[in-house]
């Protein structure tokens, strides 16, 4: 039976107002649901869609479901397991944010408060809005200044690829995200590139993350992986999850593998190039990317949010901050958001996404209302459901982003199937 809660609980009051009725709710993770995890998840491999996969659940604080299928390197036999090391990408930036917010709690900033007011070196960045008849980039002020708030919700402006017009180009020559720079030569490079829109006009996925670690870094006062690594990390017990992956852990990484668009064949990518990040040390420590973790060490994270901020008995953020990240910070009147309404019926809180309502139709994802998620490029995924007070990570090392409908079909695995009823048919 699908699980979601009904419309009296909405946006920004979601997590508060139904977080303590949770407990009167039937089990998510049955046997039903276990069987049918195993056989989505395994129908995956054994038709050679994934080359291997691994999931885990807890449900009321307990483990309710494990299970791990295929090989975290196929070509030499080596089977996915509790132990497999994965390159998480952008589930670094929920991470991030957390770190972000101790400060928070801390007093050293307000999320409205200017970047420029901590960080003069995007107190200058322009706007760009055109072209003049010499084909120059044509700068503005820009309307308001860009916030912390909006880069903990990717509204800031910031430019977020080379292929962009007029201000790509500039990217490319500044590179900000070379890895020999430090966080604060990025911000310096990154200040220096113009915005390509105006601050909290539209919601764009790219480098805010990068600068909210340099953000904790002048917050500080220490480098940004100490901080990460004192404040969340450790506390959390979370030793596995790091920019460096020393030699003695690098037969657990997970290879990383290409699918062909147009045969379906998987391409083992080749280790130099996968592992150059994870496997040299870098000046660069990248809040949006960047860290590796094995799923038990990813799920200590998740249940930490699951449980307010707290996880046995250690605290790293209060309960009211977890709910100020899980509300939708994003108003009506951002019309622009880029792919984000291709996660479902979603906002945007502080550093990952966050269910306003159930699906639309049964192509769409399921979730629960009140449930806050993200995902990495290489198709990992997590999501916390305070609802049914259950927390799930999936682990796979798939380019490009989830092209089989992995996280679709997992999510139908584990709630069941979603029914529209017959006003939404």
């Amino acid at each position: 039976m699908y699980r979601y809660i009904n419309a009296i609980c909405v946006a920004g009051l979601l997590f508060l107002s139904c977080s303590n009725s949770t407990n009167d709710t039937a089990q998510v993770i049955d046997s039903a649901a276990k069987s049918r995890i195993d056989s989505t998840l395994a129908g995956f491999v054994e038709s050679g869609t994934i080359a291997g996969v691994s999931a885990l659940i807890f449900e009321k604080n307990k483990e309710v479901y494990f299970n791990a299928f295929g090989f975290a390197d196929r070509e030499a036999k080596v089977p996915m397991s509790r132990n497999t090391i994965i390159q998480i990408f952008s589930m670094t930036k929920p991470i991030t944010g957390v770190a972000l917010m101790t400060l928070y709690e801390k007093g050293a900033f307000q999320l409205d408060d200017p970047v420029s007011k901590y960080a003069p070196e995007f107190a200058q960045t322009m706007v760009a809005t055109g072209v003049d008849a010499a084909g120059k980039p044509v700068l503005q002020k820009p309307k308001r200044p860009m916030t912390i708030r909006d880069l903990t919700r990717h509204t800031s402006g910031l430019a977020n690829s080379t292929d962009l017009p007029i201000v790509g180009p500039m990217l490319n020559e500044a590179d900000p995200a070379n890895f020999n720079n430090t966080l604060t030569q990025m911000a310096e490079k990154l200040g220096s590139v113009p915005l390509w829109f105006h601050p909290g006009e539209q919601w764009a996925y790219g480098p805010s993350v990068d600068v909210q670690a340099f953000l904790v870094e002048r917050f500080s006062g220490i480098p940004y992986k100490d901080y990460l690594n004192d404040h969340v990390l450790q506390p959390l017990h979370m030793t596995k999850t790091r920019y460096f992956v020393p030699d003695s852990d690098r037969t657990h990484l997970a290879v990383v593998y290409k699918r062909n668009e147009d045969t379906g064949e998987l391409t083992r990518e080749p280790e130099e190039e996968a592992f150059k990040f994870n496997t040299n040390y870098w000046p660069y420590t990248p809040g949006g990317w960047g860290l590796t973790a094995t799923i038990d060490n990813y799920m200590r994270f998740a249940r930490m949010l699951l449980n307010e901020g707290e996880l046995e008995g250690v605290r790293i953020v209060k309960p009211e901050t977890i709910r100020l990240m899980a509300t939708n910070q994003l108003s009506d009147s951002i019309k622009v958001r880029s792919w984000l309404p291709g996660k479902g019926q979603v906002g945007f809180g502080i550093d990952f996404a966050v269910r306003l309502r159930p699906p639309a139709t049964s192509v769409e994802k399921n979730g629960v209302v009140g449930e806050f998620f993200w995902d990495g490029a290489a198709s990992t995924l997590f999501w916390v459901d305070p609802v049914n007070e259950l927390a799930a990570v999936l682990f796979v090392q798939l380019f490009p982003f989830d092209p089989v409908g992995l996280h679709k079909k997992f999510r139908d695995a584990v709630y069941g199937a979603y029914l529209p009823s017959e006003s939404e048919k």
